[in-house]
């Protein structure tokens, strides 16, 4: 049975969420949310898949300066689950600087310096971030979003080679469209999936001692070799 800390950073995620129930058992869980505080379905949750504890501590995705703080203060962290994000307003964002700056900062500025942390404090075990099938290409419709997630991946790959070797993984998921909290109310894409099918895909990814990237489902994969080749023209018309 895996030892040490779950760090679960974005506390109010379903995908975070269902990747702390497989991962805790026996374990002391850290939740790391803005507040800090209405996480009891949550803490309710991981109790019941068997946590040792579960903790919720105040956090703030865009205070960067806190980041290396809440890590070590969650003690020894060999599992961490950096599941904080924002879809933002799009619309908003094209017309406002200070919209596109926050969905910016939180979805990679954040990310990266989260990250960036959790590789230098973490001693063994296994880091959980979210790339997208949007930051494959960016489409007209999220492109704010998209090039977060696209800058995201790249960063990600990157720091797998640098914790090659090393007793740290990173497993980077590539989902399309997850229905969930954050896509209420929106019409669900090709090859949507739920945060549980997620979860079990970077879990049992994990389970193989070894950095990956993993598209969920699996063949969203193919789609996004097509997708290069659409022409720009079509492209300029694509839904989110």
């Amino acid at each position: 049975m895996p030892s040490g800390t779950v760090l679960l950073l974005g506390a109010r995620s379903d995908i975070g969420g269902e990747i702390a129930q497989r991962v805790c058992r026996g374990r002391d869980v850290v939740l790391a949310a803005r507040g800090g505080g209405e996480l009891e379905d949550v803490e309710k949750q991981l109790r019941s898949a068997g946590a040792a504890s579960v903790v919720a501590v105040d956090f703030d995705a865009t205070d960067l300066e806190s980041h290396r703080r809440v890590v070590r203060e969650a003690g020894e962290v060999t599992t961490a689950i950096v599941a904080f994000g924002i879809l933002g307003d799009q619309e908003l964002a094209e017309r406002d600087e200070t919209e596109a700056a926050r969905i910016a900062t939180v979805d990679y500025l954040a990310q990266v310096n989260m990250l960036t942390v959790l590789a230098s404090e973490m001693a063994a075990g296994e880091i959980y971030a979210f790339s997208s099938i949007a930051g494959w290409r960016a489409r007209r419709a999220n492109y704010v979003y998209g090039s977060t997630k696209a800058g995201l991946d790249a960063y990600c790959q990157g720091l797998m080679d640098r914790l090659h070797g090393t007793d740290v993984n990173l497993i980077l998921a590539r989902p399309g469209f997850v229905i969930g909290s954050m896509t209420e109310g929106m019409k669900p894409a090709v090859m949507s999936v739920t945060p549980d099918v997620v979860a079990e895909a970077v879990v049992e990814a994990a389970g193989r001692g070894r950095s990956a990237t993993v598209w969920i489902p699996r063949r969203l994969a193919v789609l996004a070799a097509i997708m290069r080749l659409v022409p720009r023209p079509v492209w300029r018309h694509m839904p989110r």
